[in-house]
């Protein structure tokens, strides 16, 4: 069992030792550009790799598996840092940095798009709607494509109509532990396909993924903010209205705490809100019609719910842009009851670091149906996801750790038991994430493709359990 604490002290790795063909591609700490390679946008993140193989092709990531082989080193990728780190990339350990991989080509008539692992979803999104299509993305256009893919994929736009993002990959090209690069379908290795949608980064480095696309040009999206006071409220009307919405409705609600910074509207500066976020693809008077309901619960703040390209959904979250300390955590829920509102009302007000966004998505519709082609993804059952997230702060991160602890267990009588992939936070919970048989069988695909477990700075699926 390797150990994953990475060693302190200075690099592990001298440049003269490095093979001829990595050298111009190699940042060791102190060389320009190293900074901006292991930038990451949570600034909680712990990254200072011994090396960082900054890639311009997959043979690039080849080269740079190879050398974590040879040294028997960690290795890990990075596009943006977004995702939770959940130990520490150190000295001892190879980075490959994805961001100069930027391809994304679109097939209209084949309703697919190739995208590189350096893409972005605010540039793939801008791209695949030219052509009057729509992809399966997350609600930050500053989210990488192929770490969203991975780890599953919940779309806030269309995911209960069509499902997961990883229900919809048709192929994958990844660098295994052997340093080989492969193109994976369910037809070539189906063990690895399967482990590789919804196994996040326990396989590979995954260069490319090819995705479905839908025929969606509009929305009938945005928010409907309310007042903190009529939270309970809004809370409730919604837990009522989700049991009545098509498959072509996707919402959320989120609990939000906003700084009082000039990027925010006047009236949302330094507020404590309710934010409901819409997206329904019915034309826009059925989306009209639908929200109805909730736009009389109470009188909004602001009611930006309108028909939109979909080449603008980003608005809908109007997710941060700017890097920040970021803890957070996530679960599922099993259902939503009045008592659940109780709870999530107690949460958001706790008296020490309460979460600056406590938010849940309703799911089931396509999320709750298997794909043609299974994949690793095992909470279908859920109704909910749950997140929470506290940015930047007086608080410690220690103090809000201990407060998320507490929040999820006032949850846990509404909890399935599971996790979350994209926010899983506990190195140690990784097993939470999927069903003991889906579990089993990725534990076995481990020791099949990475023995040596060279994979192994994430949510780990060790081959020694």
């Amino acid at each position: 069992m390797h150990d994953q604490r990475p060693s302190t002290g200075p690099s592990n790795f001298d440049r003269n030792d490095l093979p001829a063909e990595l050298r111009d591609r190699a940042l060791l700490p102190g060389d320009d550009g190293y900074a901006a390679e292991t930038r990451t946008f949570n600034l909680r993140a712990d990254v200072r790799p011994g090396v960082v193989i900054a890639a311009a092709s997959a043979r690039d990531v080849q080269a740079a598996v190879r050398l974590a082989a040879a040294r028997n080193a960690p290795i890990a990728a990075m596009a943006t840092g977004h995702a939770v780190q959940p130990v520490p990339i150190g000295p001892d350990a190879v980075l490959v940095s994805t961001r100069a991989l930027q391809e994304v080509t679109v097939d209209a008539g084949a309703r697919t798009a190739r995208i590189e692992a350096g893409v972005l979803w605010g540039q793939a999104v801008a791209e695949i709607t030219k052509y009057g299509l729509a992809p399966l993305n997350g609600a930050s256009p500053g989210v990488g494509v192929v770490g969203f893919v991975l780890a599953g994929g919940h779309s806030p736009t269309l995911g209960r109509a069509h499902g997961y993002a990883a229900d919809h990959v048709n192929r994958i090209q990844v660098v295994t532990a052997d340093g080989e690069l492969r193109t994976v379908t369910a037809g070539s290795d189906p063990e690895l396909f399967f482990g590789l949608r919804g196994g996040k980064g326990n396989f590979g480095i995954v260069t490319a993924v090819e995705i479905a696309l839908f025929p969606v040009t509009t929305l009938y999206g945005g928010s409907l903010i309310f007042p903190a006071g009529s939270a309970r409220t809004v809370l409730n009307a919604y837990r009522e209205w989700v049991e009545t919405v098509p498959e072509t409705m996707s919402s959320s609600v989120a609990l939000l705490r906003l700084p009082d910074a000039p990027v925010l509207p006047e009236p949302l500066r330094g507020q404590q809100v309710v934010s409901v976020r819409i997206s329904c693809t019915d034309p826009a008077e059925r989306g009209a019609a639908l929200v109805e309901p909730l736009r009389a619960v109470a009188t909004p703040i602001m009611d930006l719910v309108r028909e939109m390209p979909y080449a603008d959904c980003a608005s809908i979250h109007s997710d941060p842009v700017d890097p920040a300390a970021v803890q957070e955590r996530g679960g599922l829920l099993r259902e939503l009851t009045a008592e659940t509102v109780d709870a999530l009302l107690a949460v958001a007000e706790a008296a020490v670091a309460p979460p600056d966004l406590l938010e849940v998505r309703h799911l089931g519709g396509a999320f709750a149906r298997q794909p043609r082609v299974p994949n690793a993804i095992s909470y279908r059952a859920a109704a909910f996801t749950l997140f929470m997230a506290n940015i930047g702060g007086t608080a410690g991160a220690e103090e809000i750790d201990a407060a998320q602890a507490a929040a999820i267990e006032r949850l846990r009588p509404w909890c399935t038991g599971y996790s979350l992939l994209s926010f899983m936070s506990d190195v140690d919970g990784v097993e939470r994430g999927y069903r003991p048989e889906v579990y089993r069988e990725l534990v076995s695909l481990k020791r099949r493709v990475d023995p040596a477990n060279l994979f192994r700075l994430n949510h780990n699926i060790r081959p020694d359990v």
